[in-house]
């Protein structure tokens, strides 16, 4: 199969890709992500016509945040659309007459990275995104794994903590509600109201409260040697490490892939989860370590991994 189209559902913008066999996007296209369910499926339908005049299209990949059934067909659940075992698949493609596979949006996003940015090479890889919450993707002899149900590596909903801090899917000690963008900024803001003496830098970027502080300021600040942005990606850093470890029990990949916004950061947040991931890997001293490795694609993994699984069928 040549091109296809991957598209990538944000919670503002709704893009839109035409992709060859390389994962090399050949043109793009951005429309606003409607405040209906309906209006979602309309919009992904315009964004697919518009972006493929002038190329031979062969199918269309689409990634979305929520449950994707095993036929990669329906969203079982998805929060922030409020889709309920809605039938993407079917809508999209009357709308547009091409082939369509439906995927998860941190799927997609681990296959892109897997192909085409930093899994290139390995045939064991875990994928994780640290962003606003923690997604993940499991590929595994070359395989997309996604579970009989096609909900697996929802990473994000490991409850790390009994009886801990309350996340938004009702669970409470999630890991993501220790390691993910709104993690950073809750340490920041609490280690800022405790010592403030230590956080001049940070707050100096704000409007001067703790409550003012956003994750850019945290990044800034601590590439300023701010102490408590710098001990707040530590302490998510301690976190997410140590879940990795767990992860390797479970798995034992030859490389973990972090993605995300926070780890555009680099080495600020990269350095000490390979701490961290060493000091709680269960017998390191002893067995092989998997590789941490930064994602590559940055915000296209998504679009063009969703472009190449409806490539693959």
């Amino acid at each position: 199969m040549g091109l296809t189209i991957g598209v990538d559902i944000g919670g503002t913008k709704i893009a839109a890709g035409v992709v060859d066999e390389e994962g090399s996007i050949l043109a793009t296209c951005k429309v606003p992500t409607p405040d209906t369910p309906e209006g979602v499926i309309d919009a992904i339908a315009d964004a697919v016509r518009t972006v493929s005049e002038g190329f031979e299209v062969e199918a269309v990949g689409i990634g979305a945040a929520g449950y994707v059934d095993d036929k990669r067909a329906t969203v079982l659940f998805a929060p922030n659309i409020n889709w309920r075992h809605e039938a993407l698949k079917d809508k999209v493609e009357q709308r547009v007459g091409l082939p369509v596979v439906v995927e998860n949006d941190a799927n997609a996003a681990a296959w892109g990275e897997y192909r085409f940015g930093a899994g290139k090479g390995h045939d064991d890889v875990i994928c994780i995104t640290l962003g606003t919450g923690l997604g993940g993707g499991i590929i595994i002899g070359n395989k997309l794994r996604r579970g009989r149900f096609g909900v697996a590596a929802e990473f994000g909903h490991i409850r790390v903590v009994p009886d801990g801090l309350l996340c938004g899917c009702g669970s409470q000690g999630c890991w993501e509600q220790y390691a993910s963008g709104r993690a950073l900024v809750r340490y920041a803001r609490q280690r800022a109201q405790a010592t403030p003496e230590n956080a001049e830098i940070l707050l100096g970027m704000g409007d001067g409260t703790p409550e003012g502080i956003e994750g850019k300021h945290i990044s800034d600040a601590a590439r300023q040697g701010d102490p408590v942005a710098i001990d707040s990606f530590r302490e998510l850093a301690r976190w997410a490490g140590a879940g990795l470890a767990d992860l390797a029990s479970l798995f034992d990949p030859s490389a973990f892939i972090v993605g995300g916004g926070v780890s555009d950061e680099g080495d600020l947040v990269l350095d000490p989860i390979r701490k961290s991931f060493r000091r709680w890997l269960v017998g390191g001293q002893w067995r092989p370590h998997a590789q941490v490795l930064a994602a590559q694609l940055g915000g296209k993994a998504g679009l063009v991994g969703a472009a190449d699984l409806a490539r693959q069928g």
